[in-house]
């Protein structure tokens, strides 16, 4: 078993918060255990804590949509959320419950190395872009210790607002320029190292 799926199975049995006493399953993240894009949601909604898995109702759907625009699916990122259990009536979820959350998150970002991290909504962005604001930000990023942090709107926006559908679509295109910006600056900085070898 890999390290990152007995992290799941640990985070399937956290008891931290009021949230365990209601869930349905738990919904620690899915995708490839290497990704180098990492999307971060909020928090599981209804269908997400029936089936245990991430970003399976509408706004999961658009999600498939926005990756498919990027010739991207499922199978080559990976999705999880802030925190891994429901809020009952689907709320909004608390600074406690996101701090109780908070170190499973960080051990699989730990695990996963990604090279880029898609903070999807503003409690995500939060936890990497504190005090500010997403429509101030979205489309925007940010390096921190080898990783590029960048701020969207939460998809599900898109499917309350139709104006902000163009906006999400507009930032989601953004993301391949900048891993490939990321993969040149990789190869620049490996090169004078290679050079040195063949001067020695």
């Amino acid at each position: 078993m890999s390290a990152l799926n007995k992290l799941n199975e640990e985070i399937a049995l956290c008891q931290s918060c009021e949230l365990a006493k209601y869930r349905t399953k738990v919904v620690p993240g899915e995708g490839v255990e290497d990704a180098d894009l990492l999307f971060v949601g909020e928090a599981p909604g209804y269908h997400e804590d029936q089936q245990g898995r991430p970003f399976v109702g509408a706004a999961g759907s658009y999600l498939d949509k926005l990756l498919a625009s990027i010739n991207l699916n499922r199978k080559q990122v990976y999705i999880a959320n802030v925190i891994k259990c429901r809020p009952a009536k689907n709320r909004d979820p608390l600074p406690v419950e996101i701090q109780n959350c908070r170190h499973w998150l960080e051990k699989q970002i730990k695990l996963i190395n990604p090279k880029m991290i898609v903070t999807l909504g503003r409690y995500s962005m939060a936890m990497f872009f504190p005090s500010k604001i997403i429509s101030k930000i979205h489309g925007t990023s940010q390096k921190k210790d080898g990783i590029v942090y960048f701020a969207m709107y939460h998809p599900a926006a898109a499917l309350h607002q139709q104006r902000l559908r163009t906006v999400i679509e507009a930032d989601m295109l953004k993301i391949p320029l900048l891993l490939a910006q990321m993969e040149d600056i990789a190869k620049a900085e490996q090169q004078p190292q290679q050079l040195s070898m063949f001067g020695d």
